[in-house]
């Protein structure tokens, strides 16, 4: 794949501090990257340096294969580079049609785009980007009055009829309810499909609503990258979020993500099941009460992922880890009493899973003894 952009061995050190440190990073054309970080990491200056805000102390910026670090931001911007702010950036007074016109006419200027008309191609430009972000019975309401998550989208869409190349996005659903977190996430995915786009966020629902790679960034430097499966079950991820090491392993981490699908099968994680899971953690992978009380801090920050469940047995190598999540998947279903939808998906571990049938019988009759037969 065609690299779009490529950070070399990049430094920016602030009076001492190094913001970025020796940080190097590659994303391929077309690609949807999301970065994380703790507070501090150097998510900011990330962007910041690839706009032109801030110029690096050591190393280089490429841009579809052109060296852009040291350019001044309006330079940056005309080769292609857009960047959407946390705080929606749109002109209050302005209806939401106004707002894209503006953004669509080539002249950049508000005047002859407000009492002089627009072309026609900008007018269908424009009624392209108001179907895209979903604003289109919103098209004539100033923007004051729109929702906060509305102002977001509209944001992104005046970003888009700029025609960059690459999207930079900085924390797009911060203070956004839980509907206008998804129609944001829906709209990222949609561009994603005719654009570069950078993400930056610290909602790590959304991250796992649009994430395709992920890059962990950690005192200004790349921690980790990968899908959101392994990213979440790398250590040093754990350990840098948590404070501490984590007191599972990869593996078993997995095999509880595999557990807790059941669950989730119905959207309703029953208190009985979590339960399940921590009292069976204690037994299989820990008797140290202490390490059970953090093993539950763990699980309350990574035990969710959403991964398809074909995703997470195709790491099952052995009989062994193979009848540990079956164990631990039934025993979760079971203990707050089978649903179909929960029925549904522990047929479609079965058939990942692919053990012999009588061994899965023997394996349920002993739990369904221990819940009443």
């Amino acid at each position: 794949m065609e690299n779009i952009l490529e950070i070399e061995n990049l430094t920016v050190n602030f009076d001492g501090f190094k913001a970025l440190n020796n940080l190097t990073f590659r994303m391929g054309k077309g690609e949807l990257r999301v970065i994380i970080g703790p507070n501090g990491a150097g998510k900011t200056t990330f962007l910041d340096v690839i706009t032109g805000k801030v110029k690096p102390t050591t190393g280089k910026v490429k841009f579809k294969g052109k060296t852009i670090s040291g350019l001044p931001e309006h330079k940056v911007a005309r080769l292609g580079i857009g960047r959407k702010f946390q705080t929606p950036r749109v002109y209050q007074n302005l209806t939401v049609r106004e707002n894209l016109d503006l953004a669509c006419n080539r002249h950049k200027n508000v005047l002859p785009t407000l009492f002089g008309g627009t072309k026609a191609t900008e007018r269908t430009q424009t009624l392209s980007l108001l179907e895209t972000i979903g604003l289109t019975e919103k098209a004539d309401i100033q923007a004051a009055w729109l929702a906060h998550g509305e102002k977001q989208r509209l944001e992104i869409g005046m970003l888009v009829a700029q025609s960059p190349d690459l999207l930079l996005v900085d924390e797009p659903v911060a203070g956004l309810t839980d509907e206008e977190t998804e129609n944001v996430g829906n709209l990222l995915l949609a561009l994603a499909e005719s654009h570069s786009l950078i993400v930056i966020e610290h909602d790590m629902e959304f991250v796992r609503q649009i994430a395709r790679q992920v890059t962990v960034l950690h005192q200004g430097s790349v921690l980790c990258e990968g899908n959101m499966n392994q990213v979440q079950n790398d250590p040093k991820v754990i350990e840098v979020y948590l404070g501490e090491a984590p007191t599972v392993t990869p593996e078993q981490m997995n095999l509880i993500r595999i557990a807790a699908s059941m669950a989730w099968a119905d959207g309703n994680f029953a208190p009985e099941q979590k339960q399940v899971i921590f009292s069976r953690l204690s037994e299989q992978f820990t008797n140290d009460s202490q390490h059970q009380a953090q093993l539950q801090g763990e699980l309350e920050n990574y035990l969710a992922s959403n991964l398809p469940l074909e995703q997470l047995t195709d790491t099952l190598t052995t009989e062994n880890e193979k009848i540990t999540a079956l164990k631990l998947s039934y025993e979760v279903i079971r203990a707050n009493g089978v649903n179909e939808l929960e029925s549904i998906v522990y047929q479609q571990l079965l058939g990942q899973l692919g053990l012999p049938l009588e061994m899965v019988r023997e394996i349920e009759a002993e739990i369904d003894q221990v819940y009443g037969g």
